[in-house]
C-alpha cells in the first residue's frame, strides 16, 4: 500500500468515525425499539464509497452524494445575489475571478458532510492573508471554514487554513504547497431556533488532509474579521458558498451528503 492509499484509507475511517459520533450525539441514544444486536433491526445500505482526490486526479463522490461540482459546468452555483456568477471553470476547476463576488450553491442545505478538494494558486503572490485566501461558508454567508495558503507563510492563529474564522485555530496544519490539491472534509450541524430565541448552537468539525483538525467546535456565532457576532435566527437549510478574497483559488470535487435524512 503506497503513501497516498494509506492517507486515503486514514481519512475515509476518520471521518466515519466523525460521522458516527455526531450521530449518536444528535440522536442522544440508541433506539428503545431495538434490543442488542436485533436482527430485525434495520441494516446501512451498502453504498460505493468513491475515493478521494489525488494531485493528479480529481476524486470520486459516495454513492449517494450530491455533486455541487464535477469539474464540468458551474450550474448548480449563482453569485450571491442569484444571478449568473462570474467565476470560471478551468482545466476541471472551478476558479475564482478576483474582485467577481463570492459564490453561492441554487440549493440549500442543513446538517451535512461537505467535501472540498482546494488549491491556492501555484505562483506565490502576497503573504499573510493575502496570499490563496478564499472561504467555504455554510449556514449561507456565516460560517466560515478558511481557505488560505499557510504552507510557509506566517498569519494569525485563527485565520489559517482550516480555521473556524476568528474563533478556531485548526491544532495543526497538514497544507500541501502552493498548486497542490488540498481536501477538506466538513461535518456541519446547523444551529436550530424557536422563534427568535437560540436552542442550539452551531458544531463543526474538519478533516484536513486526512488529519483531524477542528473537533465538534460549538460556534459563538457568525464568523467575523474582528468581531463575533451574536446569533440571529435563520432556517436550518441554507446555501453553501465559497469567498472571493482576491485570490484566484480552485475548486473542485465538491459533494455533499445530508445528515438526519
Amino acid at each position: 500500500m503506497n503513501f497516498i492509499s494509506k492517507n486515503n484509507v486514514v481519512a475515509a475511517a476518520v471521518c466515519s468515525a466523525c460521522l458516527f459520533s455526531l450521530t449518536q450525539t444528535q440522536a442522544g441514544e440508541p433506539d428503545p425499539k431495538y434490543g442488542i444486536h436485533d436482527r430485525s433491526r434495520p441494516v446501512p445500505v451498502q453504498v460505493d464509497p468513491g475515493y478521494p482526490g489525488t494531485q493528479d486526479k480529481t476524486g470520486k463522490a459516495p454513492q449517494g452524494a450530491v455533486v455541487l461540482f464535477d469539474g464540468t459546468n458551474l450550474d448548480q452555483w449563482v453569485a450571491m445575489d442569484g444571478k449568473k456568477t462570474k467565476w470560471i471553470v478551468k482545466d476541471g476547476a472551478m476558479e475564482c475571478v478576483p474582485g467577481s463576488g463570492y459564490i453561492r450553491t441554487k440549493d440549500s442545505f442543513g446538517d451535512c458532510q461537505l467535501h472540498v478538494e482546494w488549491a491556492a494558486p501555484a505562483k506565490v503572490e502576497g503573504d499573510d492573508q493575502g496570499r490563496g485566501n478564499s472561504g467555504v461558508f455554510l449556514g449561507g454567508d456565516r460560517y466560515e471554514v478558511q481557505v488560505l495558503d499557510t504552507y510557509n507563510n506566517k498569519t494569525y492563529a485563527d485565520g489559517f487554513a482550516s480555521a473556524i474564522y476568528g474563533q478556531y485555530p485548526p491544532m495543526v496544519n497538514p497544507i500541501h504547497k502552493p498548486g497542490e490539491w488540498n481536501t477538506y472534509d466538513i461535518i456541519y450541524i446547523a444551529p436550530r431556533f424557536d422563534g427568535d430565541k437560540l436552542v442550539s448552537k452551531a458544531h463543526i468539525s474538519v478533516i484536513f488532509n486526512g488529519v483531524v483538525v477542528q473537533w465538534d467546535r460549538e460556534l459563538t456565532g457568525p464568523t467575523g474579521h474582528h468581531e463575533r457576532p451574536a446569533y440571529a435566527p435563520h432556517d436550518v437549510r441554507q446555501p453553501i458558498a465559497f469567498q472571493d478574497h482576491g485570490n484566484p483559488v480552485r475548486f473542485r470535487n465538491v459533494w455533499i451528503r445530508e445528515l438526519n435524512q
